[in-house]
């Protein structure tokens, strides 16, 4: 199948920053999709993914947040600008902190029209979860910049389900994750994180505030369950973990004590579906993915 997409030369440049990653790869995606000209910004120009990106016209440029004067090259001459920052490698969430304040200077310096930042659901009240915390200075220094921006927080991604799971133990589906029997979790797959990036991008001021936390389903563990079971035509039961199976990993722990502990994420799935038309649900997406037990 050709997935090569013209682009307009009237559409504004767009730069992608994480084009190779979920989130990026998912918005640069869906702006070729659309005609937009894209400016992949990638550490490695030869990786498969960014010469899939390559192929369909993406301009790759090769970019490095923790050198402040690489973004600020790629940068120059882009009209709008997504940025995500990740906590996932070994500088953890002051290096988060750090790559997001480098970014948002660039794109400042830059004089970028419109920035639009993937953040997390509930950065911006206080969870105390590291990770969450870090995404919610990013965002405080967008805005003390005075950026015209656009803030999508994310909730509990759909892959993160599939990432080490279900299993198919004698015939029976299980779902084992550490959050109690009962306790509701929204969920959002990560293309509709880029396809409402996409939209943002396109249409600055579509987002209603400058903010939305974006979620696509909410179920309880048994609910959960119960979606894997019916995809893989199995009956299926949910296992409720404590808290130790984290291994004392203080981010994940927190995180899933808010779950169980507080309203935790706050997603609007009717003001999600209007940015998302196509917005996935567990079972559509598992539907989308052909999703399979292993074994």
């Amino acid at each position: 199948m050709d997935t090569t997409t013209t682009s307009s030369s009237d559409s504004p440049v767009v730069a992608v920053v994480g084009s190779t990653g979920q989130q990026g790869g998912a918005t640069a995606h869906a702006l070729l999709d659309a005609g937009v000209r894209v400016r992949a910004l990638v550490r490695d120009p030869g990786k498969a993914s960014a010469r899939a990106l390559a192929a369909r016209g993406a301009e790759l440029v090769q970019a490095d947040l923790r050198d402040p004067g690489s973004p600020r090259a790629a940068l120059r001459g882009a009209d709008r600008v997504f940025a995500m920052t990740t906590f996932a490698d070994e500088r953890g969430v002051e290096g988060e902190v750090q790559d997001g304040r480098t970014l948002a200077d660039a794109a400042a310096e830059a004089g970028v029209g419109h920035l639009v930042y993937s953040s997390v659901g509930g950065a911006e009240r206080e969870t105390g979860v590291p990770h969450f915390e870090s995404k919610r200075r990013v965002e405080e220094h967008i805005a003390s910049l005075g950026l015209p921006a656009t803030v999508l927080r994310p909730v509990f991604f759909l892959e993160n389900l599939t990432a080490q799971g279900p299993t198919v133990e004698d015939g029976v589906l299980v779902v084992r994750l550490p959050l109690p029997a009962g306790v509701p979790l929204q969920m959002v797959a990560v293309q509709d994180i880029g396809t409402a990036a996409a939209a943002a991008l396109q249409q600055p001021g579509r987002v209603p505030g400058g903010a939305i936390e974006l979620a696509g389903d909410e179920r309880t563990g048994e609910q959960i369950a119960a979606a894997f079971g019916a995809a893989a035509g199995l009956p299926a039961r949910y296992e409720a973990l404590p808290l130790a199976v984290l291994g004392g990993d203080e981010d994940m722990t927190r995180m899933f004590r808010w779950f169980a502990e507080t309203p935790a994420y706050q997603g609007d799935l009717a003001a999600s579906r209007a940015l998302v038309p196509d917005l996935h649900d567990l079972p559509g997406w598992l539907q989308r993915t052909g999703w399979t037990p292993a074994g």
